[in-house]
Order: structure tokens, then C-alpha cells, then sequence
């Protein structure tokens, strides 16, 4: 069976190496183009170690088309013969024409239990959700968003303190088992799989940077959950307003539900009677935060005992909007 692999970053790595590693006749890869001038991070949208360089070592041919659905794209594709496309977290929505390339189709390795948590943010999304667990679910590739028929379905425990990045890694080579598990049922034979029920869909969209600006109104259990979501992108932030400074950005990077508080704090002000060397800040529903580590722009990443030192809690300081 003739395979192309299509995919982008940390998601779609080890898929891609399982099927080197077992001998798989991997005849190219498709994959986002290097974008000049941006920073790698965790997210299964980019680069990371960067699967061209992964082909290229294995002597795979590497197409990068802005986008696969152009006419020069699909004729390249063709020119692979492919039998199969596997695809994981490419980050290009395939048209008909590109699906109806190879003999077999295409699946897709998707990091939801679906039908919930369709689109392109789902790990993120189940984790702002509060959910306790996901997955991974390999889908026939229809025309329809991440709507194919489900070929093979697998649930995995989120962590309590799990973060979006955390927990891809996990998901990753669960998709990379999975994924190879239905190449093999495929060079047997058609596999059917399993129509979505429609009235269980929900969607998971493409995050934006805006969407890591904390909403202190919320309770803080909500709020520790944003801040996991948020990592390793776009990062939970807030600004932090004290007498007689200009208000300073701030990234929270770990932060702990802390009960509830008597006094009628406004969400966002720290609470100056905080247990020395800790910084608590006042939430919705009378809730408390603590704020574990955090990291200003333009510095390295503090504990917050060690930020307090130099930024003492007084009555005044909040975090808020900027």
C-alpha cells in the first residue's frame, strides 16, 4: 500500500515516525509550508521538530503547497500514487478533489472523542469544557468537518493539572497506534465504521490569541482550567495594576483553585491577608486563585513567592483588562 502522509507539528509526529519505523511504503508527505520568522511552539498547528526534516532523513519526497486544493498542488499529489492518505492535524480543510486521489480514500486522526469537539482546537476546547476525558477517533475523510464515519475510537483520562500541550503529547501516540492499527485493517479489506450521530456535535475552533485573556468574573475553577487550555498557546494573560504604575502584562503558568474568601474582594484584586510568600486573587462567586508562577513581558518565568519580593501585595493591586 502506497501511503502519503499529511500533517503538520507535534500531533502528526509520531504517526508519521510509526509508520517509517514499521516498514510502511511511506511515498511522501505533505505538510504547512516554514513560515521565516516564527518562533516554534507546542502547538499541533505548527512546525515543531518540524516533519520535513524527519522525511527528508528517510528519503521521503516532501511536498509544502500553501494549499493542497490549488489544481498544481492536487496534480503533484496525484503524481505520488497514492493508495492512502493519513492525516493528522494538517491544518488545511481537504475538497473532493484531493480526497478522490487515492484509491482508498483518506483518514484522519482526530484528538476528540467525536462527534464532540469537531474543528481544529479539540484538545484545548475539552479542557475548557472541563472534561475528564478524551481521545482519539480515526475517521474516514468526508467532505464534511471532521464528519466522516468513525473507523476506531479510544478514550484517555485527562490529568487534574494537564495542560493542552501535555496532554497532545499523550494523544499523539495514542493517534500514532491507532492510526497504524487501521492502515493494517484497511490492506485487508473496506472497513465500514460508524455514522456520527449529528445531535451529539459540538465544535472545537481554531483559538485565537485574544481568547487568553483571563475573565476574573469567572469562578476560579473555571479560570484554572482557561489557564491549562491556554498552554502552550496563546498563554492565559491578564495585566497587573499597581498605585502608580503603568499596568504590566502578565502570563499565568500555573495556578490552583484556593477556596472561598468572607470579604467582599472585587475579582481581580490580590488579597493582602495571602499566606506570606503567596499571591491570592479574588474570583467570581467568592472564589479564590492562587497564583503559583507566573511571567511578566519581556522576563523569565517566577514563582510567585519570588515576583512578591520585588511587587509586595497592598490593598490596590488587581489584575485586570489593560
Amino acid at each position: 500500500m502506497r501511503i502519503v502522509m499529511m500533517g503538520t507539528g507535534t500531533f502528526a509526529g509520531p504517526a508519521f515516525r510509526k509508520l517509517i519505523e514499521a516498514g510502511e511504503r511511506v511515498v511522501g508527505l505533505v505538510t504547512q509550508p516554514e513560515r521565516e520568522g516564527v518562533k516554534p511552539r507546542g502547538s499541533s498547528r505548527l512546525v515543531g521538530e518540524g516533519l520535513a526534516g524527519v522525511a527528508r532523513a528517510a528519503g521521503i519526497p516532501v511536498l509544502q503547497p500553501p494549499s493542497i486544493n490549488v489544481p498544481e498542488a492536487i496534480g503533484e499529489l496525484r503524481s505520488l500514487e497514492p493508495d492512502l492518505l493519513v492525516v493528522a492535524a494538517y491544518g488545511q480543510i481537504l475538497k473532493p478533489a484531493v480526497i478522490e486521489v487515492p484509491k482508498l480514500g483518506a483518514i484522519n486522526i482526530h484528538a476528540s472523542l467525536l462527534p464532540k469537539y469537531r474543528g481544529a482546537s479539540p484538545i484545548a476546547h475539552a479542557i475548557l469544557n472541563g472534561e475528564t476525558e478524551t481521545g482519539v477517533t480515526i475517521i474516514r475523510i468526508s467532505p464534511g468537518l471532521d464528519a466522516g464515519r468513525m473507523l476506531l475510537q479510544e478514550a484517555m483520562a485527562i490529568l487534574p493539572d494537564e495542560t493542552t500541550g501535555e496532554l497532545e503529547i499523550r494523544l499523539a501516540e495514542l493517534g500514532a497506534r491507532m492510526g497504524f492499527d487501521v492502515v493494517q485493517r484497511l490492506k485487508v479489506g473496506p472497513v465500514d465504521g460508524e455514522i456520527q450521530d449529528a445531535a451529539l456535535v459540538t465544535k472545537a475552533p481554531k483559538l485565537a490569541k485574544e481568547q487568553g485573556a483571563i475573565d476574573w468574573k469567572q469562578p476560579a475553577e473555571a479560570i484554572v482550567r482557561h489557564v491549562r487550555a491556554m498552554q502552550p498557546w496563546p498563554t492565559a494573560y491578564t495585566f497587573a495594576h499597581r498605585p502608580g504604575k503603568a499596568p504590566v502584562r502578565i502570563a499565568l503558568n500555573l495556578v490552583r483553585a484556593a477556596g472561598e474568601f468572607a470579604v467582599n474582594a472585587k475579582p481581580g484584586s490580590w488579597l493582602v491577608d495571602s499566606p506570606a510568600g503567596s499571591l491570592y486573587v479574588a474570583c467570581g462567586q467568592q472564589s479564590v486563585l492562587s497564583v503559583l508562577a507566573l511571567q511578566p513581558a519581556g522576563k523569565s518565568r517566577l514563582l510567585a513567592a519570588d515576583y512578591l519580593r520585588g511587587h509586595p501585595l497592598v490593598s490596590e493591586c488587581r489584575f485586570d483588562a489593560g
